[in-house]
């Protein structure tokens, strides 16, 4: 075959190919379905933080403190909750009130690893496994005349409950009156308790500094005892968390806590309470701050001040053991003792 023959059929076999390749391509794209538009992206709402509460009233002495006569009448009523918060370690094992829950002040009210209150999330929890509803009316007593006690009240105020009182006098008067103690811990119904917050009952050392500075008018109240405000020694005997200067914040009045206790451990009356105050310059004319040495027995002074008397008052949890122990804030220290000094 001539040369020339041949590449002509070769080249029409390669045209006719590319034509055949043309057409299949054109049915490949056809038969593709048309892009489509990317899905919307759905905006998941952000974890949103405890609502804040409705402002914190002054309640008065009937409404803030319950008679253990009171308590006994009511240990039925479903609308009480009764909440035992005592810090020797196995007194709520060894008969409490019955239909009480025990809260471990040094794990159920505060974070374990950082130096801070209990995480809303966790508390909210536990106030639900306890049975609290956000209508309960929340009463907690505990050892040592309700020091830790008054801790958690503030602490269930400050997470938006409403109705929390003290009972007067403690466990002591409820033991001293030969009153009904149960062993076996009760299994409430799950409540419907929701955290919200009121961060106004709270202060941290920056705003207590300002009041320090004058930046701010307040009442700063030490509520230790005489020798922890002079400085004369660190802690009461046998506690274990220091500061490493003794004496008292600057411009603090010293108001030991036990003084609005009668000798049996109850309040006094609303009348001998705003006395005692008034007579250290405390009449609700100002906001005011407690602090001791790690809150507790702040938060007793406090309940007195906001709750039965109504005054405008804010907890420094923080208290001594910060300040104590933070550089470059000012004490003052009358009794001049030095760590270590000799």
């Amino acid at each position: 075959m001539p040369a020339t023959g041949y590449q002509g059929r070769i080249g029409a076999l390669i045209g006719a190919a590319l034509a055949a390749l043309v057409v299949l391509a054109g049915c490949s794209v056809a038969q593709q379905p048309a892009a489509q538009a990317p899905a919307p992206q759905v905006q998941q709402p952000a974890a949103q933080p405890p609502s804040v509460a409705s402002a914190l009233p002054g309640r008065g002495f009937d409404k803030a403190v319950v008679s253990s006569a009171w308590l006994a009448e009511h240990l039925n009523d479903p609308q009480v909750r009764v909440i035992e918060v005592s810090v020797t370690p196995g007194v709520y094992e060894r008969g409490h009130i019955p239909g009480a829950v025990n809260f471990v002040w040094h794990t159920d009210f505060v974070d374990t690893v950082r130096r801070d209150i209990v995480s809303p999330e966790r508390f909210e929890q536990l106030a639900r496994a306890a049975g609290i509803n956000n209508d309960s009316t929340i009463v907690l007593y505990g050892d040592n005349n309700n020091w830790f006690a008054a801790w958690g009240a503030w602490v269930f105020l400050q997470y938006g409950a409403n109705d929390v009182r003290l009972l007067d006098g403690g466990r002591a008067l409820w033991e001293a009156e030969n009153r009904e103690l149960a062993l076996t811990p009760p299994a409430p119904a799950p409540g419907d308790f929701t955290v919200s917050q009121r961060e106004q009952l709270r202060v941290k050392l920056p705003d207590v500094l300002a009041v320090v500075e004058g930046q701010q008018d307040k009442a700063l109240i030490d509520i230790r005892s005489p020798d922890e405000f002079s400085g004369k020694i660190f802690a009461p005997e046998g506690f274990q968390e220091l500061a490493v200067r003794a004496g008292h914040i600057p411009g603090a009045v010293n108001i030991p806590w036990k003084q609005a206790l009668n000798e049996n451990g109850t309040f006094k009356s609303e009348e001998a309470l705003r006395a005692l105050y008034a007579d250290k310059g405390i009449d609700g004319s100002k906001p005011i701050i407690t602090y001791c040495r790690i809150g507790e027995r702040a938060s007793h002074t406090w309940f007195v001040l906001s709750q039965i008397l109504g005054y405008d008052v804010a907890l420094y949890d923080g208290s001594w053991t910060e300040w104590g122990n933070t550089v470059g804030v000012p004490i003052e220290n009358p009794a001049g003792t030095v760590w270590g000094g000799q």
